[in-house]
């Protein structure tokens, strides 16, 4: 595969009642797109169905996760969602309730364009 990254960002998202990994991983996914928009596809002409998407979400009990329904949740490419262990989950000592949170890393690939381009 000679597809080549050329995006990277990070995000955060939590729970904060109800111990839910999957919203936490919503948020974390949603706060991480919301930093970048992608302007190569309009000023290029490449569809955006060209672009893999690869998100990896951590959270410290992965198999809680649906990646197949966060990788849907993703609005353009080809995504694919994988889960690890990671982020946190940290108790409240006055109620112990613990608060969920998971961190987000999401890359955008596109196949190698340098055929298209030439240094003028």
């Amino acid at each position: 595969m000679n597809d080549q990254r050329f995006i990277i960002e990070m995000g955060m998202g939590n729970d904060l009642h109800g111990m839910d990994y999957q919203k936490a991983a919503i948020r974390a996914i949603e706060d991480a797109i919301r930093h970048s928009t992608l302007p190569i596809f309009a000023a290029t002409g490449i569809p955006h169905t060209d672009m893999r998407v690869a998100v990896t979400i951590g959270v410290q009990e992965p198999d809680k996760l649906d990646t197949d329904a966060l990788a849907a949740r993703l609005p353009r490419g080809r995504a694919t969602v994988t889960a690890v262990r990671g982020g946190q989950n940290v108790t409240n000592p006055d109620t112990g309730e613990t608060l969920v949170i998971a961190t987000a890393a999401v890359e955008a690939f596109l196949p190698d364009q340098s055929a298209r381009w030439r240094a003028g």
